[in-house]
């Protein structure tokens, strides 16, 4: 019994999310705001902060992808080549709501960059929800060739 409650409120929760996306239409676009902004990217940050940025701006010409590009959320896989992630980035309605990154960590060890901010999504200039996202993107050849990320909800941000 417990088990149907808990799918029955995912599928409930889903429903919800995939209305929002689907009705809220273009999000106002910016580029992700630094928590240290007077700091210079490195060549590899510079990579993971175009796909962050194209996260908002909903435009991935200047995101770098390995072709075989994967990426993976919450455990599950949500990007399978480097074409589809940037085809989601361009067009994918999962992306539509969010209206601004803050708050951005980058950090780098060795072909691996590590990334935190604060996402808000919401409908035109009224925010919903807050989640904070830790990713990680492994580089090679000077493209992302896998992402991993975590996301968990922010209240009262």
């Amino acid at each position: 019994m417990r088990i149907r409650t808990f799918a029955l409120a995912a599928l409930a929760a889903t429903a919800v999310t995939t209305a929002l996306v689907l009705t809220a239409g273009p999000a106002a676009a910016g580029p992700a705001v630094s928590a240290d902004p007077s700091r210079v990217d490195t060549e590899q940050e510079a990579i993971a902060r175009a796909y962050i940025d194209a996260l908002v701006t909903h435009d991935a010409s200047a995101v770098s992808f390995a072709e075989d590009a994967t990426r993976v959320e919450a455990g599950l896989k949500t990007g399978f080549n480097g074409a589809q992630l940037r085809w989601d980035l361009d067009h994918g309605p999962q992306y539509r709501v969010i209206q601004g990154i803050r708050e951005l960590e980058l950090s780098e060890q060795g072909n691996e960059v590590a990334a935190r901010f604060l996402l808000d999504a919401g409908f035109g200039s009224t925010r919903l929800l807050t989640v904070e996202i830790a990713e990680t993107f492994t580089i090679e050849d000077g493209a992302i060739r896998t992402i991993v990320a975590h996301i968990t909800p922010k209240f009262g941000s």
